[in-house]
């Protein structure tokens, strides 16, 4: 038996003729760039997630620095963000010159560490990247304890948490500002880029929305230096299709992930930890054991097919090699990269093929 890590063709196949539709009314009304599909996925958006407003941009890096922007960071400013997620929550710092500042992480959670955060801070931290990695809200109200007395705001970087919720709030308005990805392989992903902002804060909305379109709110009047960063209208054409399905395909997912928690057995493995203050979407499913790389080849022999989700924690990228880290700076992080090997959970597997990668991981020795 073959079991895909990922087979986006497997995921689209059931909604192909709903999206060609899209399309083709999209090819209709010519709104390509914003406009009606744009208008109503923010809107249909922000319903399912449980937010008050959301404004569609091309990419979740892109939200990310548009929050940025609209938080006016600057060179004079620090800004932490945890050692072990995807690049991109480091960009945020790096795209407007301020100081990026890293942070370890929780060893059970993977999420950002809020006794690393507060030993990082200083009285030049302006704010904190809050990474909901793979799928698990981070400690919210810690983070926001220690950011209340640092005078520092809180972005949530909800790329991988659609619909995740902490202690029962939605994710995405907790903090300042969340910056949300729809890249394809995420629980809600388009048939390419893009990405909203979210916020409690109207004001910031509405600047963010002004600085993806070149810092315009009339035609040809330019309040700011802005940017092109509008979400097109094919793209949220299709995600207007795959929105009413995103309940339902979370809900697989968090089967998934109960059915491997039951069932995987490995000796020394160390699996996900979902604590009760969270409720993880499991956009991964990702475990810990000391011979990954081992198990990882194993695996593939059997004809499943998993991940490495991150090899290499940020501190020890080569892009960040001349900020003063090395390792053992952040060892949870270091330990994570080594350790981590994410198993297939997309919403489309079948029991028959999850019974076989949990029979398969613990047969191996």
């Amino acid at each position: 038996m073959k079991v895909p890590f990922i087979d986006l063709k497997r995921a689209h196949d059931p909604i192909r003729g709903e999206i060609l539709e899209a399309f083709a009314r999209t090819l209709d009304h010519g709104e390509f760039c914003l406009g009606t599909e744009v208008s109503n996925f923010e809107t249909g958006f922000a319903a399912v997630q449980g937010l008050s407003c959301v404004v569609g941009v091309g990419s979740g890096t892109e939200a990310l620095h548009l929050i940025a922007c609209a938080l006016e960071l600057g060179p004079e400013d620090e800004v932490i963000v945890p050692a072990f997620t995807f690049i991109a929550s480091a960009w945020l710092p790096e795209y407007v010159g301020a100081k990026l500042v890293f942070a370890d992480i929780d060893p059970e959670t993977y999420t950002i560490d809020p006794k690393s955060i507060e030993s990082n801070a200083t009285e030049k931290t302006k704010a904190i990247v809050a990474t909901h990695l793979f799928g698990l809200p981070a400690d919210m109200d810690s983070i926001q304890r220690i950011a209340d007395q640092l005078g520092a705001k809180v972005v949530e970087d909800a790329a991988q948490a659609h619909m995740a919720k902490y202690k029962g709030r939605p994710v995405g308005e907790i903090g300042d500002a969340g910056a949300f990805s729809f890249y394809p392989t995420k629980n809600l992903g388009g048939l390419g880029e893009g990405g909203c902002v979210s916020s409690k804060n109207s004001a910031l909305l509405e600047k963010v929305a002004i600085l993806r379109a070149h810092g315009s709110k009339e035609r040809y009047l330019n309040h700011f230096v802005g940017y092109n960063n509008r979400m097109e209208g094919l793209q949220a054409a299709a995600l207007n299709v795959k929105l009413p399905y995103l309940e339902a395909k979370i809900e697989r997912r968090r089967e998934i992930a109960d059915k491997y928690a039951q069932g995987i057995i490995l000796q020394n493995a160390v699996l996900p930890h979902e604590p009760n203050w969270g409720r993880s979407v499991f956009h991964m499913y990702t475990l810990q054991h000391p011979d990954r790389d081992r198990l990882k080849t194993y695996l593939a022999e059997k004809g499943i097919g998993t991940d490495i989700v991150y090899p290499y924690p940020l501190h020890l990228q080569p892009c960040f090699a001349d900020r003063g880290y090395g390792v053992g700076s952040f060892p949870e992080s270091e330990k994570l990269a080594k350790h981590c090997l994410s198993l297939p959970i997309v919403p489309e597997l079948t029991d028959a093929e999850v019974d076989y990668v949990i029979e398969s991981i613990n047969a191996f020795s």
